[in-house]
């Protein structure tokens, strides 16, 4: 499994760890269908292949994930899986393995960004590093798991402002709140991911089996679904068809591709 420079998303096996890329840096790692379809492929491998035990995920250049690409979206073009948009956002954010899943977020992780890193099992990210759910600013809503785990893997009043205000945490502050395991000092060669290898080696040292029981175990899953996350994923998909049905929905990425205001008009 691996993929040429131009890619993207770079996929490389260090062992028994297997670290996914995004490869989009001109444009901050902004998910575009390809990456999505990547993405979703790659873990549907990973799960199915004994030899890889731990996931990681990571981006190139100074940014992690901006999230959904706008410009794409404002021409109108998908953004997630061409074949299983059920994986939800990058083909990652609603799609269980029970291998554990690692964020090594080197730079900013904004809006589908920051539903990576809630949607993985552990998050090591780099001092400079910031979180945050801005969809509402763009007649959005955080559709990929965000809106609901944001409530949960934070304090719900701490969760609820940054979801309902669109305002970043640095990740000092997420380190703090328990957003994130471990903040590393900015460097080259994406420190953050050299950390998230070495928690990958610590995990690998325990039984295998015994470590995708646990994680099952710990997610509530039942053939394969996080139960406990059905009825929320449903909620999410209800109002986010109210909401990009909205005129609002298509001023946002609008307005954010020709760097104005939005005017918004829904009440």
């Amino acid at each position: 499994m691996s993929m040429s420079d131009s890619a993207p998303v770079l996929v490389e096996r260090h062992g028994a760890v297997l670290v996914m890329t995004i490869n989009r840096p001109e444009a901050r790692n902004a998910v575009i269908e390809a990456v999505s379809a990547a993405i979703g492929d790659t873990l549907e491998q990973a799960q199915a292949d004994p030899d890889i035990r731990v996931v990681v995920l990571t981006g190139s250049g100074e940014s992690f994930c901006a999230g959904a690409d706008l410009k794409a979206i404002a021409r109108g073009e998908n953004v997630l899986h061409p074949t299983r948009p059920y994986w939800s956002f990058a083909g990652y954010t609603n799609h269980f393995i029970d291998k554990p899943t690692i964020a090594a977020v080197n730079g900013t992780a904004l809006g589908g960004g920051a539903e990576l890193a809630l949607a993985s099992d552990l998050v090591v990210a780099c001092e400079s590093a910031s979180f945050g759910l801005p969809e509402v600013r763009r007649g959005l809503i955080a559709g990929a798991g965000g809106a609901f785990r944001i409530v949960d893997q934070l304090p719900r009043r701490v969760g609820l402002r940054l979801v309902l205000t669109g305002e970043s945490i640095s990740a000092p502050e997420a380190l703090r709140w328990g957003l994130v395991n471990h903040v590393v000092p900015d460097g080259p060669d994406n420190p953050a991911l050299r950390v998230a290898l070495a928690l990958a080696d610590r995990i690998i040292e325990n039984a295998p089996l015994a470590i995708r029981a646990t994680k099952r175990v710990a997610h509530g899953v039942d053939d394969g679904v996080v139960t406990a996350e059905c009825a929320a994923w449903r909620r999410t998909d209800e109002a986010f068809s109210e909401v990009l049905g909205s005129e609002d929905a298509k001023e946002g990425p609008r307005a954010f591709a020709e760097k104005r205001p939005p005017v918004w008009r829904a009440r």
